[in-house]
């Protein structure tokens, strides 16, 4: 099982990236993001089911994210906009096997190697 996530980047603030992550060797009833900053603890910023229909943010989102997945492809997306300098961080694609969408990150067993996003002020 392997989650490759790609789509990071470097941007002035108030600009966008889409972030992909796609699962290979198996399908996944929630998908999600999580990210860290350096020197920071790794926290959650998003999560979606199987369907689609169910999503939850982390505060910080204030709307400017959007999590989203295609079944067809097995692949979640982030997009994000207006983007902040506090958005750099590393972000990682995370999967778990239950329905139940969650916001801690010992409940997601599997982990994307992490894509860089830097914003620049």
């Amino acid at each position: 099982v392997q989650l490759q996530a790609s789509g990071g980047g470097l941007v002035q603030a108030g600009g966008s990236l889409r972030l992909s992550c796609t699962a290979s060797g198996r399908t996944f009833n929630t998908m999600g993001w999580f990210r860290q900053a350096p020197g920071t603890e790794r926290e959650f910023v998003a999560a979606i089911n199987w369907s689609g229909e169910n999503t939850i943010y982390a505060e910080f989102v204030k709307g400017r994210f959007t999590i989203s997945r295609d079944t067809a492809k097995n692949t979640v997306y982030l997009q994000m906009n207006s983007l902040e300098p506090e958005d750099t961080a590393v972000y990682y694609c995370v999967a778990r096997h239950p329905t139940v969408l969650s916001r801690h990150k010992n409940s997601y067993n599997y982990w994307g190697q992490g894509t860089l996003v830097t914003v620049s002020s």
